[in-house]
């Protein structure tokens, strides 16, 4: 498990993570979302122990991070801004991480290579941007590690290589039980892979819950009736965003979708429909309950 209490790092008056704290649970696949600036690859490289924290602790599997090879052995990084050795292919990569991974597979590094459809023995060095987050995906999965973190993971992939990516991580986790923690300034890319995503901004974790709470809790309604209605017809039902329509009303409603299902039908409507939202729109409606405007965060706007 990883533990995160009160971390903060400040650069300078610049503060990029404040007081952050959470648990990521093992075997979960961790959702990190938030405009450029919010503090993702910041949070992330206090967690692999590229940064020391100002301020808070953090720990894998109860061991501290920073300066501690024996909590480093646990995961891999893919981060934001690749490096690689000077001229170095595939093949020498492998070796090098092999070196500090006793349980690398080269066998499994070879049977991505080829899936990815790369030169192991070409330098990295003249791949596309797109090639070269391959490669070190590649090396990551290849590690065989508890844990695996990916700074912006997807940027570069085009929508096939993507959806490979996902389905290997999917495979670590259900096989070995792996965490993971993905950054990205995109909800869509997430929302079907995660089990947990977490808001960042302004360097604050402002929202962290399950995928599937967030997905069950609200849904959206249209209603119709033959007859003239207002807003008070619906005074015992708890909702939001409440549009009339002509004869149909749309609203949002948080609760149980059954219960709220025959109150409804209770009124005798002559169209009721119960609809799911986007992972999008439930976030749009939780930060709003919070009294942040959503889509200003993810554009990084005040």
């Amino acid at each position: 498990m990883i533990d995160a209490k009160n971390l903060t790092k400040k650069f300078g008056k610049f503060t990029a993570v404040d007081d952050i704290t959470c648990q990521i649970k093992k075997g979960c696949i961790y959702g990190l979302v938030g405009s450029n600036g919010a503090g993702k690859s910041t949070f992330l490289r206090m967690i692999t122990g590229v940064y020391r924290p100002d301020n808070g602790t953090i720990t894998i599997d109860d061991l501290p991070v920073y300066d501690n090879p024996e909590a480093k052995k646990k995961f891999a990084y893919v981060p934001d801004e690749l490096y690689f050795l000077p001229e170095a292919s595939i093949n020498r990569m492998a070796e090098l991480y092999a070196s500090v991974y006793e349980n690398f597979d080269m066998e499994r590094c070879k049977t991505l290579t080829e899936a990815f459809q790369l030169n192991p023995k070409r330098s990295i060095n003249t791949f596309s941007k797109g090639m070269k987050r391959q490669a070190a995906i590649i090396l990551a999965l290849s590690c065989r590690t508890d844990y695996l973190f990916f700074d912006e993971t997807f940027d570069g992939l085009d929508p096939i290589m993507r959806s490979l990516v996902k389905s290997l991580i999917c495979q670590d986790v259900i096989e070995k039980n792996t965490t993971v923690i993905i950054t990205s300034h995109s909800l869509r890319e997430l929302e079907d892979i995660c089990d947990q995503l977490a808001l960042l901004h302004k360097g604050g974790l402002v929202l962290e819950n399950d995928v599937d709470n967030l997905k069950t809790e609200r849904f959206k309604v249209q209603i119709g009736f033959a007859r003239e209605f207002d807003e008070s017809l619906f005074s015992n039902i708890q909702y939001t965003k409440f549009k009339k329509v002509g004869s149909v009303a749309s609203m949002i409603i948080k609760g149980d979708k059954d219960e709220t299902h025959e109150l409804l039908k209770q009124l005798n409507p002559v169209l009721l429909d119960m609809l799911p939202l986007t992972l999008e729109e439930v976030f749009t409606y939780e930060m709003e309950a919070l009294g942040y405007d959503f889509s200003n965060i993810l554009k990084g706007e005040e």
